[in-house]
């Protein structure tokens, strides 16, 4: 029996007092009650295949995560209060460890732990001298084949017999999860009433059935352009993987995996999101989407890359507003924060290569989270109250719009997975950007005032305010303070000798317009130590900024979020 790290009252004042519940709908919601009879009896087919995908993400994300869970679950059966509250810290984080937004190392649901770079996407006693020296070991005696499957995304990386490394592939090796939900996806089909969606369900179901990428990416095609009422979601993100960046601190590494025609990717970490499509909020993003073509032609050295929006009409963007029933895997690891919205595919997928559409999906249970007492409290405290009324949860959302409208903007994949294990630091840092530097332009085209302007501007900076000091491994909150920083140093924040924040809105655009400008400088680089010099360069740690850490801090915020289902 492992020992658990907090006693019972920590732990109640960690999942009773500080824990934030997020509710999904429940069958008495009008977008339920507006399914098919059809629909209404596919979906507890889509939440088996959501529980069993967490089992995945679980064995993914760390080696003892299954095992400790089922301990958890084991000794609170046996009326183990501790263990009963552990469980809830354990589900919240959806592991046995994870930042919570606030404090500097990890919480730990068990004592003893360890964590890794690799998560369990590697070996847990692989290191990283190790891992370079082997696959150099495999470059040089030709197996390049064998060292692309070990970079690819979508591979678990295990010891062969004689002390070499083998990438096997997803559907190989978690083959009998796949196969579950699978099964419970074309039960779904059977029984769906709308006949993309059932087409989207059986070509994802053969693609967790068959090594075959061709396969993944007609799924993910599909899945782009679906408009009925249910969004699923099998979502591959790769930000947890923290050992194949690593690659790119090695020159020479670098070097040979170039000349063998190699682009290593960070391993996905799979999540599963079910949900309800939300009309009249969909219909809002859908304004800010139409104006994507032309803002395309308008970045930053717009001449330099291949735009993949263009202005000739012709999108291959969906974009739709989610009333959530169940978020798992990924989705539910909700470590220090949980994601509001998001753009899929990537761009290292093959649907996307090919070119197939991306989908943009906002989760509204989440989003509706943002305007809390906290963070009216943290405005008190903080900002000059002249400019507390253009605080408003609404135009945080609208800037959410552009951010994930941002990500389909600007250089692809070939320039920014060069950047190795800065790559997502300054691709958020540049989709926020884009959001920031636009929202002139949806004033121009009359979809925002320009009081919603400044309402986005101010919400946006309010979002800067960092709760903990940020590690590269959370990219957004990185982001965050190479914006607030940059604000700062050229007076569109002021900050007042009571340590009250001011806003010079005449200021901003330009800032901003010219930060974009250096951020595709460094996509288009495809240089890592020029991306690791811009970020350095705008992260340095002001006095304000821990002045609003320790703000926060006194306010007694609620640092874990639980999700609630009701299905």
């Amino acid at each position: 029996m492992h020992t658990l790290t907090y006693d019972v009252p920590t732990l109640r004042e960690m999942v009773e007092d500080k824990m934030m519940v997020i509710e999904m709908i429940d069958q008495t919601h009008p977008s339920y009650q507006a399914l098919s009879s059809g629909d209404k009896q596919a979906i507890p087919y889509l939440i088996k295949a959501a529980d069993i995908l967490n089992d995945v993400a679980l064995e993914q994300d760390h080696p003892l995560n299954r095992v400790l869970k089922q301990e958890l679950i084991e000794r609170s059966q046996a009326g183990d209060e501790a263990a009963t509250l552990s469980l809830r810290l354990f589900n919240s984080l959806n592991g046995v460890m994870g930042l919570n937004g606030f404090d500097p190392e990890p919480v730990c649901v068990f004592k003893g732990v360890p964590s890794y770079l690799g998560r369990n996407f590697y070996p847990s006693d692989l290191s990283v001298s190790d891992f370079h020296q082997i696959l150099k070991t495999m470059l040089h005696q030709g197996k390049k084949e064998e060292v692309a499957q070990i970079l690819s995304a979508r591979t678990m990386v295990r010891w062969t017999a004689d002390h070499n490394l083998q990438g096997i592939d997803y559907t190989v090796y978690f083959a009998k999860e796949f196969a579950q939900i699978a099964e419970n996806l074309k039960k779904a089909a059977t029984l769906t009433t709308d006949d993309d969606f059932r087409e989207y369900l059986y070509a994802q179901a053969e693609a967790l059935t068959q090594t075959d990428n061709n396969k993944d990416a007609v799924a993910d095609k599909l899945w782009a352009t679906l408009t009925g009422p249910i969004e699923l979601t099998l979502s591959r993100e790769n930000y947890d993987d923290e050992m194949t960046p690593t690659l790119f601190e090695n020159e020479e590494l670098t070097e040979l995996i170039q000349q063998a025609g190699i682009q290593p990717v960070n391993k996905d970490m799979l999540g599963m999101r079910i949900g309800l499509v939300n009309r009249d909020g969909t219909a809002l993003i859908h304004r800010f989407q139409k104006l994507m073509g032309t803002l395309g032609a308008q970045m930053p050295y717009a001449d330099k890359y291949t735009q993949v929006i263009t202005d000739t009409g012709t999108v291959k963007q969906e974009a739709v507003d989610v009333d959530l029933i169940d978020l798992k895997g990924d989705y539910a690891q909700c470590r220090g924060a949980i994601t509001t919205a998001q753009n899929l595919p990537n761009d290292d997928k093959l649907a996307v290569k090919t070119g197939g559409g991306r989908r943009n999906v906002y989760h509204r249970q989440v989003r509706q989270t943002y305007g809390s007492v906290e963070t009216k409290q943290v405005l008190n405290y903080l900002v000059d109250p002249a400019f507390h009324k253009y605080f408003n949860p609404e135009a945080h959302h609208l800037f959410v719009i552009g951010h994930e409208n941002g990500h389909s903007l600007g250089p692809n994949d070939t320039y920014k997975g060069a950047l190795g294990a800065y790559a997502a630091t300054v691709e958020e840092n540049k989709a926020d950007l884009v959001s920031i530097a636009f929202m002139p332009a949806y004033v121009q085209a009359g979809i925002i005032t320009n009081e919603t302007l400044y309402q986005i501007y101010a919400s946006w900076i309010y979002r800067l305010f960092p709760r903990s000091k940020p590690q590269l491994i959370q990219p957004h909150r990185i982001a965050d303070l190479i914006h607030m920083n940059a604000l700062l140093k050229k007076g569109a924040i002021k900050v007042s000798s009571n340590q009250k924040i001011a806003l010079d809105f005449d200021k901003i655009h330009q800032v901003v317009w010219d930060l974009l400008t250096e951020t595709i400088e460094i996509q288009l680089s495809r240089s890592a130590s020029k991306a690791k010099a811009f970020i350095d360069k705008y992260t340095d740690w002001p006095n304000i900024a821990e002045h609003m850490v320790q703000v926060w801090k006194s306010l007694n915020p609620k640092i874990y979020k639980e999700i609630k289902r009701h299905f």
